[in-house]
């Protein structure tokens, strides 16, 4: 009896997996990018985002980052390759962050991936 409770427990616990699971996969992936613009006053940003061209109107509009207003516009400079989660988009932003203006410029004009 006992253990027919646990193999039902077990059993209803599988079918939860199994619909969260299809869930997941029913969900559209979103594709990230890494992207870089240089500020008016020659100040490189970085950042991620699914639509890096419609993410820099909003930082020149004023609906960016805080950089953006104290900066001035911005102009994209750089677009990375997709990335299949925001995480990976994530951690390739902050591994740029953390490099030299010379670097960013290699990677900018295609000397550097």
């Amino acid at each position: 009896m006992i253990f027919n409770l646990i193999e039902e427990k077990l059993s209803m616990k599988e079918e939860s997996n199994d619909s969260e699971q299809a869930k997941r996969v029913e969900e559209p992936q979103i594709i990230w990018y890494v992207y870089m613009c240089i500020s008016q006053s020659a100040h490189y940003y970085v950042g991620i985002s699914p639509n890096p061209e419609e993410r820099v109107i909003k930082h020149n509009s004023g609906d960016g980052s805080k950089m953006a207003k104290d900066q001035g516009l911005f102009t994209l400079v750089y677009i990375s390759k997709p990335f299949p989660s925001k995480s990976l988009a994530r951690k390739r932003e902050i591994q740029l962050k953390g490099w030299t203006r010379i670097k960013k410029e290699k990677l900018i004009s295609g000397a550097w991936e």
